[in-house]
């Protein structure tokens, strides 16, 4: 990625910086639960005492540092999703309580985690462009700076950039509930010795109307034409694997009002693209779910997509987390790899994986979400397949692409994502996915 575009700013796929932020327990009494918000802060020209030793033309713009409202996650936006940023975004935020002002943190590009040009996300409204956003902890004040190339050949800074804090707010009362604990897939198997315990089944064989069919077993149930007849649903999907524990959209505390009414659905899902959210390695799970709020909320009301953009989130405890809404089991087409969006499924790892391993847990929950998902469509995990770009930087709209049933992002797009030590797991998810289906 670092080849692709000047001053490190390079198209990754990113979604948010993790950085502690306390969840609010469950209320033991009743209150009223405070609403998530988004506060827009237009960026203006700024003079000097930038700690840089040259601006380009026209100057920098953003932010002077000022107190505001709470918030937790922050990014800039732009009127036109198809206008590229040329320049390097930083931000510094203020700690809520300590006043302590953090180090300049950059802001990258959402670049084609985005929806496709021809498939409709908000309606008749256009998206928006933007950098992915950052996950700053409770904070109440803000600096920004936008920087741009010094290189003639730089492209002007976008129109209508704007600074959007966002405040994830509180869950409702009713997603209050513990964690699931990390993604098991044996439970599902335990049920059923149970069930065929039931005394029903031993009084139907003491019929004395039946005792021809014990004679049967002379001919050792081999004939093959008895088996298809009597059970053609079982060839219809041969390859399935066990539905991991999926934590729903409702128990992260997705406010449904944000979203857009309605879902836009494939007809099938034919590869499942891998995403890490360079979101930093250090939080804790019990976090993940404002943190999804967030993302949520500013997928919704900054960039102006339909809902949040992955069909599918991981964190480093093997959690899986319900992304876009409309059903876990279906093809929603999401907004995570432009130009392949259709009949494909995006899963964002919640972590930043250049340079360090993703969890076991992780890799684990991948496997088996992609062994799942993918046998609901007869997919093998380690086959090939087809798609045609809907438009993107690596490949031309109409281009029918190969791609591994399961790819990372990289493969359609030229970006460092899902981060090289994410990339290299990809054979052994796709090996384990394959034996979680029975291949």
């Amino acid at each position: 990625m670092r080849a692709f575009l000047a001053l490190s700013t390079g198209v990754v796929c990113t979604a948010a910086l993790a950085v502690p932020l306390v969840l609010h327990s469950a209320a033991a009494h009743p209150r009223a639960v405070q609403p998530g918000g988004t506060q827009s802060l237009p960026l203006r020209a700024l003079g000097g005492g930038l700690a840089r030793s040259a601006v380009a033309p026209g100057g920098a713009q953003g932010v002077a540092a000022r107190g505001v409202r709470p918030f937790s996650l922050v990014g800039v936006v732009w009127d036109r999703a198809d206008q590229e940023l040329g320049a390097q975004v930083q931000v510094r935020t203020r700690a809520t309580g300590t006043g302590l002002w953090s180090a300049w943190q950059n802001l990258t590009p959402y670049g084609d985690e985005a929806p496709d040009p021809a498939l409709p996300e908000r309606g008749t409204a256009p998206a928006h462009g933007g950098t992915a956003p950052l996950w700053v902890g409770d904070a109440d004040g803000v600096q920004a700076r936008v920087l741009p190339a010094t290189t003639r050949s730089a492209p002007a800074l976008p129109a209508g950039m704007r600074l959007d804090l966002v405040n994830p707010g509180e869950a409702a009362p009713a997603a209050h509930r513990p964690l699931p604990a990390p993604v098991t897939r044996g439970p599902a198997a335990t049920p059923k010795p149970v069930r065929s315990a039931r005394p029903a089944k031993p009084v139907r064989t003491v019929r004395p109307v039946k005792p021809a069919k014990p004679l049967k077993p002379a001919v050792p149930a081999k004939p093959p034409a008895h088996r298809p007849s009597a059970s053609p649903a079982a060839t219809a999907a041969p390859h399935t694997a066990p539905r991991p524990r999926i934590i729903k959209r409702a128990a992260w505390g997705a406010d449904e009002t944000l979203r857009e009414k309605g879902h836009a659905y494939s007809r099938t899902v034919k590869v499942a693209f891998l995403h890490h959210t360079v979101t930093g390695n250090t939080y804790r799970c019990s976090e993940v779910p404002s943190l999804l709020r967030g993302i949520y909320r500013y997928h919704v009301k900054s960039m102006g997509w339909r809902d949040y953009g992955y069909n599918f989130t991981v964190d480093r405890c093997g959690n899986i987390y319900e992304g876009r809404a409309g059903g876990v089991a279906r093809a929603v087409i999401g907004a995570h790899t432009r130009g392949f969006n259709a009949k494909s499924m995006g899963v964002a790892v919640l972590g930043t994986f250049d340079t360090e391993r993703p969890s076991k847990k992780a890799v684990n929950a991948i496997a088996g979400l992609t062994a799942w998902k993918l046998g609901l469509f007869d997919r093998n995990p380690k086959a090939v397949v087809h798609l045609v770009s809907g438009g993107g930087n690596k490949y031309t709209k109409g281009t029918s692409v190969r791609f591994n049933v399961v790819s990372g992002h990289r493969d359609g797009f030229a970006t460092d994502c899902p981060g090289r030590r994410l990339y290299d797991k990809l054979g052994p998810v796709r090996r384990a996915a394959a034996r979680l289906q029975g291949r």
